[in-house]
Parts: C-alpha cells; sequence; structure tokens
C-alpha cells in the first residue's frame, strides 16, 4: 500500500499548481493545530464538490513548483500522530476525521499525507462550526452558492420510497388511516369535503404515502398495523421510551411500533409532563405551566421519525428523566450544524428519507418549511426555559434534550428586560451559563454587549449580569484573584509552618482558584505558580528524592537558614 501512496504523491508533485483539493506544505514540527483543522474542512468541501474520492494535506514538501520533497518534523515524538485523528473529530460536524494518515519515507525523508474523506452527500464539513472551502490556492469560507450546492445533494437512495412488494392495503391500520383523513383535512382545508369521498388507495396516493396505489415503506411506517412490520425488516420501526431516575436507574420503560402516526401520541401520553409555577415581572401573580410544551415534544420526535437513517436497524429512544427529555435518532443531522438551522430555513426537501418527509408534511406532521428546529428554540426562550441541547459529537447519532426545569428567576427576569438580546444572544449566554463551549463569533456577540467576562475557554458572565441575577458569588469564585493573591498566600504558609508539600499547597490554593477551571486546570494552575515562585527565587524544595518534596522559602523570600 505505502508503495502505492508513494506513486500518488510523485503524481500530485507533477501537478503545475495545487488544486483545490490537495494542499503542500512544509510543516514544521509545531504547525498551527487550527490551520490543520481549516485545511481539513476545506479540502472535505472540495472533494465533494469536485467528485473525487479524497482530498489530500500533505507535510514536507514545498508548496510552490517546483516542488521539492525537504521532509517534515511534525509530531516526530511520541504519541506522534496517533492521537490527531481523535483531536480532529472533537471539532469536526458528526466527528468527521481523516480516512487515513499515510506517513512515509520518501528519498530519506519524513513525509505525512493526510487522506480526507469528501463532505457527506447534503452536509457540507465544518470545523468550530464553520465551513471553509478553497479558491485556487486561497483558504476562505466556503461560499453562499457552494453551501447550497452540497445540501441540495439528494441522497443517493431514498428507503422510504420503495414500494414493499408483498404488501397490501390489508397490512396498513383501520384506525390510522382515519387519522391520517383527519390530518390531511387539516393541512387541505380547500379539499376537506373531497375526502371523505376517496377509497384508500386514491386517498393515500393523493397524501403522497403511497405510489399509484402501492404500499411503500414510509406507508407501512406511518400507518401500518403492529404485524406488518416485519415487512421492512431488516429496518426497524419502534420508539423506545425509558424513564430514569436521578441516579439514573432504570424506572420504566415501553416499546411502540408501528403505525407510528398513532404511537406519537402514545409516547406524549408515557411523558410525565408536571405542572411547576412561575413567577415573572410581567404580573404579580404566579401562573401555572407544564414542564414541557406539548408541540416540542412532537416536533421533536417527528424530526426523528423523518431523519432517522431506517438502514441501522435501530429504534428511536426517548429517554425522561428528572428535569429533561431527551431524543435520540441514528443518522447525520441533515443541516450540519445547529447554527446553521437557526440562520435560516431549511428547505423540505433536505431530508433522509424525502418521501416520507413530504408524505409526513401532508399529514400536518411537520412543517413544510422545515423551520421546526428554530421555532423550539423560540418556544423555549418564551417560556422562560434553557435553550434545547443537540449533542452531535458521536458520528452517526442525534441527541436533542429538551430541559424541563426554569433557568434561575432572576437571569429569566434579566432576558426579559433586555430587549436588545436577540434569540442568538440568548443561546450563546444559554451556553455560557450551562458551561458548553461556544465559538469566537459567539463570544464576540457577548463581549460587545458586556454580558460575559474572562479569556477563552474560561469565561463566565460579566459583573453587570451577575448583579441583576443576584449570582455575585458566583461571579467572584469564577473570576477568581490574580496571581499576587495566590503568592502571598504560599509565602505567609511558609513563614507560618516553615514547609510544605503539594499536598498541603493544594489544600491551601484549589478551593479558591477559578471556578471556571476543572479540577485538573485548577492543579496545573498551582503547580505553574509554584514554578513562577521557584524562578523568581521566592521559594525552593528541600529534601531527598527519597521522600516527597517540601515547598520552603528562601532566604531571599523570607526565610530563615539554619
Amino acid at each position: 500500500m505505502s508503495d502505492e501512496i508513494v506513486a500518488l504523491l510523485r503524481e500530485m508533485l507533477l501537478l503545475p499548481a495545487e488544486t483545490e483539493w490537495i494542499e503542500f506544505k512544509e510543516a514544521k514540527q509545531n504547525y498551527n493545530f487550527e490551520k490543520i483543522g481549516k485545511y481539513f474542512c476545506a479540502l472535505s468541501n472540495e472533494a465533494n464538490l469536485k467528485d473525487i474520492s479524497a482530498g489530500w494535506l500533505v507535510f514536507g514538501v514545498t508548496d510552490r513548483p517546483p516542488r521539492e520533497i525537504v521532509g517534515t518534523q511534525y509530531r516526530l515524538t511520541p504519541p506522534g500522530l496517533d492521537r490527531l485523528k481523535e483531536e480532529i473529530a472533537l471539532h469536526t460536524n458528526h466527528g468527521m476525521t481523516f480516512s487515513e494518515i499515510h506517513e512515509l519515507n520518501v528519498d530519506g525523508k519524513r513525509v505525512i499525507l493526510f487522506e480526507i474523506p469528501p463532505a457527506t452527500r447534503g452536509i457540507p464539513t465544518t470545523w468550530n462550526e464553520n465551513a471553509y472551502g478553497r479558491t485556487h490556492e486561497s483558504l476562505g469560507t466556503l461560499s453562499l452558492h457552494e453551501i447550497e450546492k452540497i445540501r441540495a445533494q439528494a441522497p443517493q437512495n431514498d428507503w422510504s420510497a420503495k414500494v414493499c412488494k408483498d404488501a397490501s392495503f390489508a397490512d396498513l391500520d383501520p384506525e390510522a388511516i382515519a387519522s391520517a383523513r383527519q390530518k390531511y383535512k387539516e393541512k387541505h382545508q380547500d379539499l376537506a369535503d373531497e375526502v371523505d369521498g376517496w377509497d384508500d388507495a386514491s386517498f393515500l396516493t393523493r397524501a403522497r404515502v403511497c405510489i399509484q396505489g402501492k404500499i411503500t415503506n414510509a406507508a407501512v411506517v406511518l400507518l401500518g398495523r403492529s404485524e406488518a412490520a416485519h415487512l421492512i425488516s431488516p429496518a426497524i420501526a419502534q420508539i423506545t421510551w425509558v424513564l430514569r431516575d436521578a441516579d439514573e436507574i432504570e424506572v420504566d420503560y415501553a416499546h411502540f411500533g408501528v403505525p407510528f402516526l398513532l404511537a406519537v401520541d402514545r409516547v406524549f401520553e408515557k411523558i410525565r409532563n408536571l405542572t411547576i409555577r412561575h413567577i415573572s415581572d410581567e404580573t404579580l401573580f404566579p401562573f401555572e405551566t407544564t414542564q414541557y410544551d406539548p408541540w416540542v415534544i412532537r416536533e421533536a420526535l417527528h424530526n426523528c421519525i423523518a431523519h432517522q437513517d431506517y438502514h441501522r436497524s435501530a429504534r428511536i429512544t426517548v429517554t425522561e428523566r428528572p428535569g429533561s427529555l431527551m431524543f435520540t435518532n441514528r443518522g447525520e443531522f441533515i443541516p450540519g450544524t445547529v447554527q446553521s438551522a437557526l440562520e435560516r430555513d431549511m428547505p423540505p426537501d433536505l431530508y433522509r428519507n424525502p418521501f416520507l418527509a413530504r408524505a409526513m408534511v401532508e399529514l400536518n406532521m411537520i412543517d413544510t418549511i422545515g423551520s421546526g428546529i428554530k421555532r423550539m428554540f423560540v418556544k423555549q426562550r418564551d417560556r422562560y426555559f434553557p435553550m434545547p441541547d443537540y449533542d452531535l459529537t458521536e458520528a452517526g447519532l442525534v441527541r436533542v434534550t429538551i430541559p424541563g426545569r426554569l433557568i434561575n428567576e432572576k437571569y429569566t427576569r434579566m432576558l426579559i428586560r433586555r430587549k436588545d438580546l436577540t434569540l442568538m444572544d440568548v443561546i450563546a449566554l444559554d451556553k455560557v451559563q450551562k458551561g458548553y463551549s461556544t465559538t469566537p463569533e459567539e463570544r464576540k456577540l457577548l463581549r460587545d454587549k458586556k454580558l460575559i467576562e474572562g479569556r477563552h475557554p474560561h469565561i463566565f458572565v460579566s459583573a453587570s449580569v451577575a448583579a441583576e441575577t443576584d449570582t455575585r458569588a458566583d461571579y467572584i469564585k469564577k473570576r477568581s484573584f490574580d496571581k499576587g493573591h495566590f503568592k502571598d498566600m504560599v509565602v505567609s504558609y511558609l513563614k507560618e509552618f516553615h514547609q510544605a508539600d503539594r499536598d498541603e499547597i493544594d489544600t491551601l490554593l484549589l478551593n479558591k482558584v477559578s471556578d471556571a477551571l476543572t479540577h485538573e486546570q485548577k492543579r496545573l494552575f498551582v503547580k505553574n505558580l509554584l514554578q513562577e515562585m521557584r524562578k523568581e527565587g521566592t521559594i525552593e524544595t528541600a529534601g531527598s528524592k527519597t521522600y516527597k518534596a517540601k515547598w520552603v522559602l528562601t532566604e531571599t523570600g523570607g526565610g530563615k537558614r539554619s
């Protein structure tokens, strides 16, 4: 295989100029990781647009003709390239990463060829939620035209449109068909008087559930009798509801099969949608509301049905926990990122199962303009609840969590008073409140409105937000003190007790370091602080290697020589 890659490299070197899908770099040992990520994204998108099997990022070759193999020291020492695939996957949509990393010795020099998969059909590849592309040799943002070109790529095979050869109308559930007629009337009120006069074959063909009177996979999924589920095997059409307690112990569960048109309501009945009381600034009296908006529950579940990859033979799951609902389906997230879904209304043909999606539109289950995701966020905000959480970290899996607990009421009132805050502002601030990562654009947005402080990745709500929301103590904990304060604490401790090992100093400082840091980050902060004090000549270590080293003050730092 290495001989074939070497031959491919030599062919690349003969190209008159870099193409949109090949990039050469000399790449020193500390080559910028962010640039690698942007090139990964750009070359992936260009490989898709050029219908090429892979994009290539090549290290160890000059980037101007005549190209010369000069070798690279990039990640030469352990762990070397071993972790790079995983590191890249953490920042791309759907966890995309290199198909292969080829490390070669060519003419006695080390060359690395990063093989990059083309963007998935219909889904532009993104790096930190931004789509990149190339114009000749220049790296830049992927143009809107190119984004639309990738998004418009239809799925190669629409499983939902395939006809079930052995199925007949006897395999469809009469109650589901009756419900489908009613929903169709709601969608097409101008045809309401005619619908009852159509036979089942005519109605289901007009509703785009069947094709010329023939039963499709979509028809079985939406309207099939429970015993007809085998007709779409090995695909599985099943929704599983699981109830877990605060300790993640499974308390109850239930499975719901076809027809999905009726199963959605049966799942909804299982969910414990408790009533809670809430007070807003708009009234002196509390009002009652349910934990979850019924429309949001149904929209989340309908999205799972429309976007499920039925080839995976997996169930759709609804996991109920105290204060949240999580909806899980198999398949890539078609919009690519949540940001792109919120910023624009997705056309109706951008579904994994176009035929099934069109049928669901006709039966008034999903919106024609495809704006359901944005509407879910708006409804959560209007009810003063935290924003939905989309977890796209695992490739081929979408998890959507709907919080069912109120944001701190003072924080909510601040949002109500701040009429200048857009939905995108609130979503970005919601991420900060939850401790989630944010994009550079989101952080700039929040800084411009003086809503956050700190340096990435340790950002937190600003003093003004803390004052308005009565979270001043939490603000101070996250802001922490300057280094001088901690150094004075170490000096005072050593003056009093003469010496201290690392564990003792951790006990002294860790609970006072910014709560914006993780435990490991706090320990690293203390380690760096001690090393800085040693370089300044304030403290030094004493004791042999046999025993745990002790920190003591130097003579110039205030210590006494024996």
